[in-house]
């Protein structure tokens, strides 16, 4: 009886999460059973910073005329993320360009139909809630383009202390299941390796053009998932 309970715990090994009992490895001294385990630990935050790129594309039929109109509607810009108190430490320039833009027809070659020039900023927005109205704002001062939001948040390493004490937990608790499975008791633990800190994938880009009439943009934080995964060896007796 006891030798087919061994052979399904074992089995079990191959399932995702699932641990893989053998014999001792002289690398580590275990002297009983090894068991390796897996375990996950998961809590959820509300996100606290949302990253935005918001910028500036103008076109004119010269390059002087498109980067001096851009360099115009730029500083407008600025000067309304500082009036709505977004500190000079959350932006930052990311992309300054201007490219010549031309008219193609059947049959002839391409002609030099004028530049655009652009000049992008990533800002950090530390009030979430109150952000949407800050672009509303950007967009009446001259912002044409926005892409966003990247939800993030701001320390998250207390919340990662939390899901590695749950990840540590889990492990243990699984251990236990094991052992008692197995006809056998924990030792101890032997080792204890971390796989990092996991976050969600941040959600798709929304885009945002500039519109004539009233705008009133909200953006809902939600909630993250922060994941740390460990990797335990226990011994068994």
């Amino acid at each position: 009886m006891k030798a087919t309970i061994l052979a399904l715990a074992l089995c079990a090994a191959a399932l995702p999460g699932a641990a893989a009992a053998q014999q001792s490895s002289p690398a580590i001294g275990i002297s009983g059973t090894r068991l390796d385990i897996s375990a996950t630990g998961e809590v959820s935050r509300v996100p606290d910073i949302a990253i935005i790129s918001a910028g500036v594309v103008t076109r004119q039929p010269t390059a002087s005329a498109a980067i001096q109109q851009n360099a115009t509607q730029m500083a407008r810009v600025l000067a309304a993320l500082k009036r709505a108190g977004v500190a000079d430490r959350d932006v930052q320039t990311s992309s300054i360009n201007l490219n010549p833009e031309y008219r193609y027809q059947d049959g002839q070659p391409p002609q030099l139909n004028g530049y655009a020039a652009s000049n992008q900023v990533s800002i950090r927005f530390r009030d979430i809630r109150n952000s949407g109205k800050i672009l509303d704002a950007l967009v009446a001062e001259g912002a044409n383009q926005i892409n966003g939001p990247s939800l993030t948040i701001d320390k998250p390493e207390t919340a990662l202390d939390e899901a590695r004490a749950q990840a540590i937990a889990i492990g243990r608790a699984r251990a236990e299941f094991y052992a008692r499975t197995l006809g056998k008791r924990v030792v101890r633990l032997v080792s204890v390796s971390e796989g990092g800190g996991n976050y969600p994938a941040p959600p798709m880009p929304m885009m945002m053009e500039a519109r004539a009439q009233s705008a009133d943009t909200k953006i809902v934080p939600g909630e993250q998932k922060l994941q740390v995964t460990l990797s335990m060896v226990f011994e068994l007796q």
